[in-house]
């Protein structure tokens, strides 16, 4: 659910009109709704209510400081995997306590800021991250709190390149390996080791791929134990889809991703954290945009936007699908026809979709990209000198600018021409 709907024939985020929005700060941009961004919240706070439990949002999904703030006066802790997410999410106000630190490429500068800055845990991935993590707590005279992450090799059937937790993917340690690993940090003494980590993936639409994930870390949680570790929490990561396309079955709720968590693992007795990103901001935002030209190809159609990849590179990266709505609402029974619809960009990839059936639309008018809450803004670039697009956080009836669209003179002026020239 989202509050993206149609009142008197023309699309509201919550309480304020989408054209409002547009008339005042210009198109293309992303807007979010608070309250959308608090149910999923919640929801997945109440999915594991009776488990000790934090529920770290994946921040890489939209990093903007509202956002973060936004979640973060409700309890969510959040989950980062650099040092510019670790210093996003400590200036919107976050403690070091609720911070997880994940991600295979972490540097001794990022790992010395969170140390000195505070700090959750690390989510280890490798024996040689583990050796410049001891090494660098031992500089700065603390014990740094760590879990490995294991690598299942279980197929969370998604796509290729969001697959996480198969043995050729770059994340964590093969789980055969875990007990040596562990018997590693154990001699460390700049570490302490606390748990286990496990993520196979995103946008997962099916529960079975986690409860053969949560098998396998049952059963190491009980290994490790037996051989005289402390395991006291459990990093279940996150990844549970989104339906992105309206028309097909919704995946797995958290309420059932919960009762899973608690069948398989709740006899443990460790705190438990996940770290959803995706479905806490996807369906909280829209991508609205401005029909430039209806253009007439041979054989097809095309709406031309003013809006490209980009600004939303999801289409062309992972052809992925979002659903593409008037903001008018259309007539009943209007006929719907096929187009292309496209971004200005100089590149034959710059393709939201095609043939995809829309009701008869003209230059100027409006249409809004669904569930682009999340892996929108934070991927988008300035390729063909385009400005990064303004971010609106909506909440009841007002709504306010969290990111600025850059001036042309902005974006230029952080180049630097070399005195030579």
């Amino acid at each position: 659910m989202d509050h993206f709907l149609y009142r008197d024939g023309a699309l509201y985020a919550e309480d304020v009109a989408i054209s409002e929005i547009a008339a005042a700060v210009g198109t293309p941009f992303y807007v979010y709704s608070t309250a959308t961004l608090l149910r999923h919240f919640r929801l997945f706070d109440e999915a594991l209510e009776g488990m000790d439990h934090l529920v770290c949002y994946a921040m890489k999904a939209n990093s903007n400081q509202a956002v973060l703030r936004t979640l973060a006066e409700v309890g969510a802790g959040m989950d980062v995997v650099s040092g510019g997410e670790y210093r996003r999410a400590r200036a919107a106000g976050v403690p070091g306590e609720r911070i997880v630190f994940s991600g295979v490429g972490k540097t001794r500068e990022e790992i010395r800021t969170a140390l000195e800055g505070g700090i959750r845990q690390f989510n280890v991935e490798s024996e040689p991250e583990m050796v410049l993590l001891d090494a660098v707590a031992q500089e700065v005279g603390v014990k740094a709190p760590i879990t490995v992450r294991v690598n299942p090799d279980v197929d969370a059937k998604t796509h290729a390149k969001i697959a996480t937790g198969k043995s050729e993917n770059k994340f964590g340690i093969p789980i055969s390996r875990a007990r040596e690993v562990y018997a590693m940090a154990a001699k460390m003494p700049g570490l302490e080791v606390i748990g286990i980590d496990v993520h196979i993936g995103s946008q997962l639409t099916e529960l079975e791929p986690y409860e053969l994930a949560y098998q396998k870390v049952a059963d190491l949680t009980e290994t490790l134990r037996a051989d005289g570790h402390k395991i006291t929490r459990l990093d279940l990561g996150g990844g549970l889809g989104i339906p992105y396309e309206r028309s097909n079955a919704d995946p797995p709720l958290p309420s059932d991703y919960g009762a899973l968590v608690k069948r398989t693992l709740g006899h443990l007795g460790c705190e438990i954290e996940i770290e959803p990103g995706r479905l806490i901001a996807g369906n909280a935002g829209l991508l609205v945009s401005e029909v430039i030209y209806v253009k007439s190809g041979e054989g097809r159609d095309f709406l031309i936007l003013d809006s490209a990849m980009n600004d939303l590179i999801r289409p062309a990266m992972y052809d992925a699908y979002h659903d593409i709505i008037p903001v008018v609402e259309p007539a009943a029974g209007v006929e719907m026809q096929p187009m292309d619809i496209v971004g200005p960009v100089c590149e034959s990839g710059d393709t939201f979709a095609k043939q995809r059936l829309m009701p008869p639309l003209q230059s100027g008018d409006l249409v809004a990209f669904r569930s682009a809450g999340a892996y929108g803004a934070v991927m988008s670039s300035e390729y063909n000198s385009r400005p990064l697009i303004p971010e609106v956080l909506v909440k009841d009836d007002q709504f306010a600018v969290i990111r600025a669209r850059p001036t042309f003179d902005e974006m230029i002026k952080r180049d630097t021409i070399p005195e030579w020239l």
